[in-house]
């Protein structure tokens, strides 16, 4: 269905797992899809294009305020507004102890995981404020909600984007902006395959703590944004919406 037909829709961490499932949700859903990463993902974007889509790339990246701003312009310019957007790119930190975690190891991950929510809704409330609302959604993570050993840069900064997408979504519910949140499991993504190769047990380790007895899909957190993005969740705002085979209430 294309629920999302003659929408300008901009989705950040597109070059692969969820982000690119999710940009290629949005184009296949009838959107002018603009996938944007650090790294331009030219042929992501080329590769719907050839399918019949509307799809191009930009380079950017979310923890430099100033690309961002110049990134939204662009859009708006190119496309004349922007009706929907995704911010999803993210890093995280080695494993270990929070006590162990560098000023740098850190810095970077606030900068991106945080920061770079801050900075692409900035721009985007700015100019839905102004066309007359929009949706957003940014990614958190099952983490967002829990706990786990070794990673409290990155499960902070998770937190904070819960936090930061609610009081966003009462800040202008009222003005035509809705503000959701994804949080998803473990889901089986490029990068998660290679870790899995790299170590046969890991995925059996995984799969004990998830009561669905599975890995998560890219294309099924592609769903849930395309559903808060799209007119069916019209009442749906400051949600974070748990995608995760029921790991976190286990």
């Amino acid at each position: 269905m294309e629920t999302m037909k003659g929408k300008v829709v901009m989705v950040t961490g597109a070059a692969a797992g969820i982000g690119l499932a999710c940009a290629e949700a949005f184009a296949r859903a009838g959107a002018t899809t603009v996938l944007a990463d650090i790294n331009t993902p030219e042929a992501q974007a080329l590769q719907l294009r050839n399918e019949g889509h509307d799809a191009v790339a930009c380079g950017c990246d979310v923890s430099d305020t100033r690309a961002v701003k110049e990134m939204v312009g662009w859009i708006v310019r190119t496309y004349g507004r922007l009706d929907a957007a995704l911010n999803n790119a993210g890093i995280q930190t080695p494993q270990r102890p929070m006590a162990e975690i560098t000023d740098e190891e850190f810095d970077r991950t606030v900068a991106v995981d945080l920061k770079g929510v801050w900075n692409c809704m900035r721009y985007e409330i700015i100019q839905m404020l102004e066309q007359g609302g929009g949706a957003i959604v940014n990614t958190s993570s099952q983490g967002g909600v829990t706990g786990f050993p070794g990673q409290a840069a990155y499960i902070a900064c998770k937190h904070a984007v819960i936090g930061l997408t609610r009081t966003a979504a009462i800040d202008y519910a009222a003005r035509g902006i809705r503000i959701n949140a994804v949080c998803p499991g473990v889901i089986r993504t490029p990068m998660a395959e290679e870790l899995m190769r790299r170590n046969p047990e890991l995925e059996k380790e995984l799969v004990r703590d998830i009561p669905a007895g599975r890995l998560g899909k890219p294309e099924e957190i592609a769903n849930a944004v395309l559903w808060l993005c799209s007119p069916q969740a019209s009442f749906v705002e400051g949600h974070a919406l748990l995608v995760d085979g029921a790991f976190s209430i286990h």
